[in-house]
């Protein structure tokens, strides 16, 4: 894979009033990951800091790929994402990390009374998106749980559910927050693990937003702006979920989300704080957005020993990227 960084073009484009012309890519389909954006979009936030925030399905490349290129000036990704991406070359930093814990899960259907536990995955079927990392992931948690940590897999293309109800495969990856809400309103049931009750350190799941290093040296003021303007989003959201997931619902209506789920989504999201602990946020003692780099650094190392990471050539690198080096919080005040 061969990584350049290229400037954005989208960034020194105006409107006819004045506003600088941004594109924020999505890292998947629309949810409550990227509600913030949405919501600020919604509420004049970034046309009140001096953008025009087009927002973007993902590329086939995928979300990081397109921001290291300068296809997007901005991204939803995740720092664990960033260091894979940077261990081959690109050059991207992760300037605010939105979800402050794990939410990954790992499911069974809850008809398959075989699994109970992590160890009882043994000799099943993985239905996985193809990362090195999910494998390291899912046999730490079996052999932090008396198993051998050896399963078979198949690559699953959209649907992790259906591959699980067709009996293709036992148990795939899910997020707490978005499928975990779907399987209880909506069924199927599901039997799950999370990563920390079984030993796999840091957290995971440092979801937030990316910019390429040549946007942050070369416009700051332009990260700034949309930095700003898409915390006061997610920090609306935070604080308004039933309003937030109606906006959401309005404004990514080719997603045909309804309106009650993305709103349990977004009330699971605030009951398990999430997003840092709301007295915390409200006193100063946290700032909205902080990036976690020890987390990330925890769960950055524990990938490196599993041999997870790649450089551009395909060849393991067993020396773990620095979370650090990574991510910056200067555009959050």
């Amino acid at each position: 894979m061969l990584f350049g960084v290229a400037a954005c073009g989208n960034s020194a484009n105006t409107t006819a009033d004045g506003l600088t012309k941004v594109t924020f890519m999505l890292s998947w389909a629309p949810d409550t990951n990227h509600i913030g954006v949405y919501v600020a979009k919604n509420k004049g936030y970034f046309k009140q800091a001096g953008l025009d925030v087009d927002i973007v399905a993902v590329a086939q490349a995928g979300a990081e790929q397109a921001v290291n290129n300068g296809q997007a000036d901005f991204a939803l990704s995740n720092l664990t994402n960033v260091g894979v991406y940077a261990t081959k070359g690109a050059q991207i930093k992760q300037v605010m990390q939105v979800q402050q814990k794990p939410s990954a899960i790992w499911c069974s259907l809850a008809s398959n009374t075989a699994i109970t536990r992590p160890k009882d995955l043994d000799g099943k079927t993985f239905a996985t998106f193809g990362s090195s990392e999910s494998d390291a992931v899912v046999r730490r948690m079996i052999q932090h749980d008396g198993g051998k940590g050896e399963f078979d897999k198949v690559t699953v293309g959209t649907s992790t559910f259906q591959t699980l109800s067709s009996g293709k495969a036992d148990f795939g990856g899910f997020y707490a927050t978005w499928e975990g809400v779907q399987a209880d309103m909506y069924g199927p049931k599901l039997t799950c693990f999370t990563e920390p009750d079984y030993g796999v350190p840091g957290n995971a799941d440092t979801i937030g937003i990316i910019a390429n290093d040549k946007t942050i040296s070369g416009n700051p003021t332009l990260v700034k702006q949309f930095v700003q303007a898409a915390k006061k989003g997610y920090e609306y959201a935070y604080a308004h979920p039933d309003d937030a997931a109606n906006i959401l619902v309005k404004e990514a209506p080719d997603a045909n989300l309804k309106p009650a789920f993305v709103k349990k989504s977004m009330h699971t999201i605030m009951d398990g704080q999430y997003w840092g602990d709301p007295a915390k946020i409200k006193d100063g003692s946290f700032t909205f957005g902080t990036n976690d780099v020890k987390g990330a650094q925890q769960y950055f190392d524990f990938l490196a020993q599993e041999n997870a990471y790649t450089d551009s050539h395909d060849k393991v690198v067993h020396k773990a990227p620095q979370a650090k080096d990574l991510s910056t919080d200067e555009f959050l005040k």
